[in-house]
């Protein structure tokens, strides 16, 4: 058993499966959602404690995690009339936020936070709903050296490895960039198969050659069933991407082959697409562009 007690705020795709490997690794955790549903269920399923809102969530922790939608369900997990710093916390109490949210909201929150007598560390991770149930994330990690070691039972329990990268902010950086990469492979891989499909060449047909080959990834045979069976249930939905590039963008980044993904990604949220997984950019270019 970990002595370590955890407080949890958000149960989403991701959310819920790092609170179970952090109970199956003998972590002492309290948790809050916003839809009590999921909270119940988690309580019912693993034994955890259920906290009515971020100010009861963090009585008698050492450590609290958020993973939320966006910068501002950060925000107001925080800030709001019954947010983490509406009580006055224990001194030395460290907070860690695995959510994908802007550099500028992190160095925000990390100096009220300071003021507050907490050390914050943003922790962001690469992967999906799989490696998290899999304890697979990789976790890229800004704030103090001795934060990042007094977490390192945590990231073991969730990830395959973690990395602090160097002050607050650095892991949103890190993961901003990261998804841009990821929105800008995914856009090749639906053109080739867009441009082939419109020339006589199937989706599976180009798919075996591209996956049989030197340019083959994870991404790319992880989301090729995707796109052959016309299957975009969401493991990361293409409106998360779309915020995510979103924030890059609010960070400087102005790129050819960026400013090209963001604007396919605003234009498939327009066209009702955001609900599905990423890979629905195929949906949207085969939409617009095959004939």
């Amino acid at each position: 058993m970990n002595h370590l007690k955890i407080g949890w705020a958000g149960l989403g795709n991701m959310g819920a499966p790092m609170v179970t490997n952090l109970v199956k690794a003998g972590f002492n955790v309290k948790v809050y959602n916003r839809t009590t549903a999921k909270a119940a269920e988690l309580q019912e399923k693993l034994g955890v404690q259920v906290a009515t809102c971020p100010k009861h969530l963090v009585e008698d922790v050492d450590i609290v995690i958020t993973m939320l939608t966006d910068d501002a369900a950060l925000k107001e997990v925080y800030e709001g009339p019954e947010g983490i710093l509406s009580v006055t916390l224990p001194i030395d109490m460290l907070a860690i936020d695995m959510s994908t949210v802007s550099p500028d909201t992190t160095r925000q929150l990390a100096a009220l936070c300071e003021a507050a007598g907490i050390w914050y560390m943003d922790a962001p991770v690469s992967g999906s709903v799989k490696p998290a149930e899999e304890a697979q994330l990789v976790i890229m990690a800004g704030g103090r050296a001795e934060d990042f070691e007094r977490a390192k039972p945590i990231f073991n329990a969730l990830g395959k490895a973690a990395y602090l990268l160097g002050e607050n902010g650095a892991g949103n950086y890190a993961k901003l960039a990261i998804n841009t990469f990821l929105g800008i492979t995914l856009q090749g891989l639906s053109e080739a198969v867009v441009f082939a499909k419109n020339n006589g060449v199937s989706p599976e047909q180009l798919l075996t050659l591209i996956n049989g080959g030197p340019i083959a990834s994870v991404i790319s045979n992880t989301k090729s069933r995707n796109i052959i069976n016309h299957d975009f249930t969401p493991a990361f939905p293409l409106s998360l991407l779309a915020k995510d590039i979103r924030l890059a963008k609010g960070q400087g980044m102005d790129t050819p082959m960026g400013n090209a993904l963001f604007t396919t990604l605003q234009e498939a949220v327009a066209k009702g697409l955001g609900a599905a997984d990423m890979i629905a950019i195929y949906q949207y270019l085969e939409q617009e562009y095959a004939v």
